[in-house]
């Protein structure tokens, strides 16, 4: 597995810190037409260090979890789209409802899926991250 430079080290901690307080501040109804953005930008740092950590290696296991990880990554950016529209949804200014047609409609399928999303990426995200890593120690392919 490729290794992160310090600068993209630094980027992937930060992209993580920023997940984390503008989902939290979202949710605590903190500043949460800022603080949706902060989360989207994390999601943006986090996904593109992570799509960047190329396996070269010959390991079938690991690029079928390599893979997966990429689509928690996506899942990451896409949550952080319709957490934006959940909270510009309760402004009046959604991005999404006007491809409904009616208001039930956009509740029953758009509103507040982000958390959805934002669960299938993290149980990804911890499933990919400890499957890779116990098999690269196993086949001592650390590098």
């Amino acid at each position: 597995m490729k290794q992160l430079n310090k600068i993209q080290s630094a980027i992937f901690l930060i992209g993580g810190i920023l997940m984390v307080a503008g989902v939290a501040c979202c949710v605590l109804t903190v500043i949460p037409t800022i603080m949706c953005w902060v989360y989207i930008l994390g999601a943006v740092m986090f996904a593109t260090m992570q799509v960047s950590q190329l396996y070269e290696g010959k390991e079938l296991t690991v690029r079928r979890l390599k893979k997966l990880q990429n689509l928690s990554d996506l899942l990451f950016v896409l949550a952080g789209v319709l957490l934006a529209d959940t909270v510009y949804a309760g402004t009046g200014h959604s991005f999404f409802k006007s491809m409904f047609s009616n208001q039930e409609a956009y509740i029953t399928y758009l509103y507040n899926k982000w958390v959805i999303l934002l669960l299938v990426a993290a149980v990804l995200e911890v499933y990919t991250s400890h499957r890779i890593d116990h098999e690269l120690s196993k086949k001592n392919i650390k590098e």
